[in-house]
């Protein structure tokens, strides 16, 4: 992790060990700690200037999250998926997904597409700055605005569960321009299927929004 107390000076949650869970996601989210890196605790507890305790209540969170695991005698590394696991991990979320969100579309909440259609300005201004961090946080508020509009709580949590399982593969993603291009034009069909109130639309766009994901992350996967 980077040694600039840039992350320290930003204003603290309410708790040290919320402090040191938003910081570790920060961390993952963004590439910054990448799949199967060492979480040094002794350097990071110094670092964020917090004692080992909420150090190990927020790998515990990260761990039940399968962001984090922790190999005995060797502590904990930032979780690695392989394809196998990603390509599952995506084809589950597609079946719950679609779900969701033609039960979003068929109830149609009042606000919902201007929800989308701001939420997609964050989006478009962090791929604009090369942010992936802003971009990652953005990204995730979109989709789950449109799936929490099912109406099917226990559906969102179970996908929520997908998505934070691959969180620091989408900094993988997004690490690169034409893929932040890509997601931005998907995003916009997405927004326009919603407001149209296009079903088949919308799910063929978020499909293939997916699809792009998993081929890119194949070959990063390929590469390593």
């Amino acid at each position: 992790m980077s040694s600039t107390g840039s992350a320290v000076e930003r204003r603290r949650p309410p708790t040290a060990q919320q402090f040191v869970l938003t910081e570790l996601r920060r961390a993952i989210t963004t590439g910054e700690l990448r799949p199967g890196d060492p979480i040094r605790q002794d350097a990071l507890a110094a670092r964020l200037d917090v004692s080992r305790v909420p150090l190990r209540e927020a790998l515990k969170t990260l761990e039940a999250e399968g962001l984090v695991v922790h190999h005995v005698h060797r502590g904990y590394f930032v979780a690695e998926l392989s394809l196998a696991d990603l390509e599952e991990i995506y084809r589950i979320r597609r079946i719950l997904e679609t779900e969701a969100v033609l039960a979003a579309l068929a109830r149609r909440p009042d606000g919902l597409a201007g929800a989308l259609e701001r939420i997609q300005r964050e989006v478009e201004r962090a791929a604009d700055a090369g942010d992936v961090s802003a971009m990652a946080e953005a990204n995730r508020r979109f989709h789950f605005v449109l799936v929490e509009a099912s109406g099917m709580p226990r559906l969102v949590r179970l996908i929520a569960t997908l998505w934070d399982a691959t969180d620091s593969y989408r900094a993988l993603y997004y690490a690169e321009d034409p893929h932040r291009a890509l997601a931005v034009d998907e995003h916009r069909a997405v927004v326009a299927a919603v407001t149209a109130g296009d079903p088949a639309a919308l799910v063929r766009w978020l499909d293939e929004h997916r699809d792009h994901a998993v081929a890119a992350l194949r070959e990063v996967l390929d590469l390593a």
